[in-house]
């Protein structure tokens, strides 16, 4: 069974993710800083009989100096690692001219710093096997920009760039590096929207609706299958069609 580690899989998108891959399949290893209830919850279901494996390992991925000690301690007890998402992340808002240097740094070192270096030590597995799939979950605010989320933007265009280039290091080794970009979706990121921005972002989706975090999962699945076994260095836009 295909080890896959997915970060910020305790709830949420990366739940959503880490459910999706262990029904193809995959042993999905969610980590997070707490296990929470969803997941507990979502690992009692994946039991005997299930197509694939879930479970949890704790870890809070902002102190980027424990993450070698993590996938050095993953990769004792599972094996190889054959799949990796980077999802974690926070999405402080905010003005740029008034926020807080700390805050900014939170969210630079959590979603840009870390899925770096998680990278760095995971593709080293994979580079030994002669194979392997990394997603990065950025998002559409990196190119279609958002007001008070300039920082936030700043970050996930950043797993844009880190995507094309590690692609073009790394596809001779058998491993493809893609992103897939969602837009605004159901999470608990999108409760803080007021009834009329989540209404204006409705209107201007082609499909006038908010896309689903089971879309964003299928469309990480795919990216894990042979079918995508020659795309590499892409970004998939899951939004139903806000960025028509």
């Amino acid at each position: 069974m295909r080890n896959v580690l997915v970060t910020g899989g305790s709830r949420g998108l990366g739940l959503g993710i880490a459910r999706t891959l262990r029904s193809a399949g995959y042993r999905v290893i969610a980590v997070a800083r707490v296990e929470g209830d969803q997941l507990a919850a979502a690992i009692s279901e994946a039991g005997a009989g299930s197509p694939g494996a879930l479970c949890f390992r704790a870890c809070d991925l902002a102190d980027v100096s424990a993450i070698p000690a993590l996938v050095k301690a993953l990769r004792a007890e599972f094996g190889a690692i054959y799949g990796l998402v980077n999802n974690a992340g926070i999405g402080t808002s905010g003005l740029l001219s008034t926020m807080r240097d700390a805050d900014i740094e939170r969210l630079v070192r959590l979603n840009t710093l870390s899925p770096l270096i998680v990278t760095r030590c995971v593709v080293r597995s994979m580079m030994t096997e002669g194979a392997g799939r990394i997603v990065n979950i950025s998002s559409i605010v990196s190119f279609t920009g958002y007001s008070g989320l300039s920082v936030y933007a700043a970050t996930k265009s950043s797993l844009v760039g880190f995507t094309r280039s590690l692609a073009r290091e790394v596809g001779s080794l058998g491993i493809t590096v893609n992103a897939v970009a969602p837009g605004f979706i159901t999470t608990g990121m999108t409760d803080g929207l007021e009834p009329r921005q989540r209404d204006q972002i409705v209107r201007r989706s082609a499909l006038r609706r908010l896309a689903q975090v089971n879309d964003v999962a299928n469309a990480v699945e795919f990216f894990f299958s042979d079918k995508a076994a020659n795309i590499t260095g892409t970004t998939l836009t899951v939004d139903a069609g806000s960025t028509a």
